[in-house]
């Protein structure tokens, strides 16, 4: 495995790095200012879009493209570490089209929309025109496994009707959020794995109710994590995606991507809160002495730098799998990096906010954003637990196979 970063990555990265410094962090300062006052989306959004757009920054995140649709195609190993340098700006990766959910429900629409589907939906997100969202995640039922929600979407002549609430729906708030993928049981009767479906709802169907947008740790994301009614909402039946009873896969089929993207933005979060630690870590004193002269900040600095490197290379482990032999066989190391690196990025950001003190908790640095989201990551597809298990449960699955083989390495005391 090479995970050298091809040529043409290389390319990107110095392109991106250069955009980010001309353009994103010189107005992060007015972004949250004009969020705060309401203002959403910012005045600069449209604009910065379309000058990405024009650079061929631009859809980096879909690996493989048709000859007219925007983007450019790059494999999961060379998006990796562009994804890194998007998400050191938490609201950055929406300039270059490359922000969740959209990215894994392109991704999804990719694969099994059909033509007018594809031209009613599919093309105004490739091209940045809307948004949208995923509606999976429910309120009564453990929703990491997907089997268990309870929404109803029944086939009533020509239509499908939909009943159920969802809630901590990422990007229902967004005023330019034009369509939700719903994921509901269209078929309690039949195989456990095959009861669910999916449908493509407009925004402005009657009986969808965005209830409310849900802080979390008292954060607020002006495109929201949203709970969502849906009340008698009728769509026609050919807004079903892919087949009745294709739900569960397909959420399989777009969870695996959209999960190590996260991962890669949060590797780019640790990184900056790594540089923040370090730097304040030099010129703050305490008792005469910098704080970087005080053994254990220099093992905090020690260890993230370790923890980052670590979790970096087996996320490029995991990319390069997905690029050769396909997500479902790389089922393990996104499960693995799913769980390792949320955890990773409390770890790093807690440090880094303690070397900082109070002002560490303040508005006037990213930690407490950067925190806050390596926490929701922990829940975010699927809880860090529900990843063990099924880590656990494949390496009994191997074990199993080899059953005995390590008893030839005991070394059993002899009495005799």
């Amino acid at each position: 495995m090479d995970f050298s970063y091809s040529d043409t990555c290389e390319q990107y990265r110095r392109q991106l790095w250069d955009f980010m410094d001309a353009h994103i962090i010189p107005r992060n300062s007015q972004w949250h200012q004009e969020v705060s006052q309401g203002k959403f989306p910012v005045s600069f959004m449209a604009d910065l879009k379309e000058l990405a757009k024009s650079e061929g920054l631009w859809n980096l995140f879909l690996p493989s493209l048709r000859d007219d649709e925007p983007g450019n195609g790059l494999s999961n190993l060379d998006y990796a570490p562009l994804a890194e340098i998007m998400g050191r700006i938490m609201w950055a990766s929406e300039v270059f089209n490359c922000n969740a959910p959209d990215t894994g429900n392109m991704e999804l629409l990719h694969m099994f929309t059909t033509p007018d589907q594809y031209d009613a939906w599919l093309k105004p997100l490739l091209n940045g025109d809307i948004r949208s969202a995923f509606c999976m995640t429910e309120p009564d039922v453990p929703s990491s496994d997907a089997t268990n929600i309870q929404t109803v979407i029944r086939r009533d002549g020509d239509d499908y009707v939909i009943n159920g609430r969802k809630w901590f729906i990422t990007n229902a708030a967004h005023p330019n959020c034009k369509i939700l993928i719903v994921m509901g049981k269209t078929d309690p009767d039949a195989a456990r794995h095959r009861q669910q479906s999916m449908v493509l709802v407009p925004v402005n169907t009657e009986g969808v109710d965005i209830v409310r947008n849900i802080s979390i740790l008292n954060h607020h994301s002006p495109e929201g994590h949203c709970e969502v009614l849906f009340k008698n909402v009728r769509v026609p039946a050919g807004n079903l995606l892919g087949e009745e009873g294709d739900g569960f896969m397909m959420a399989q089929a777009r969870l695996g991507p959209g999960r190590i993207h996260h991962c890669m933005r949060s590797i780019g979060q640790s990184e900056l809160a790594l540089e923040l630690m370090c730097a304040r870590a030099q010129e703050r004193k305490t008792f005469g002495r910098n704080l970087s002269d005080r053994d254990n900040i220099s093992e905090w600095v020690a260890r993230s730098r370790m923890e980052i490197d670590q979790a970096r290379l087996l996320v490029l482990r995991t990319a390069w799998m997905i690029d050769n032999v396909g997500a479902k066989e790389a089922r393990k190391e996104i499960s693995m990096i799913k769980a390792i690196i949320p955890d990773m990025q409390c770890r790093i950001t807690d440090r880094a906010m303690q070397v900082f003190g109070a002002m560490g908790m303040s508005p006037d640095t990213p930690l407490g954003d950067l925190y806050t989201w390596g926490r929701a990551l922990r829940y975010a597809d699927g809880p860090d637990e529900v990843h063990l298990r099924g880590i656990a449960r494949m390496e009994f699955k191997d074990s199993a196979e080899r059953l005995g083989e390590a008893a030839r390495y005991l070394t059993p005391f002899d009495r005799d």
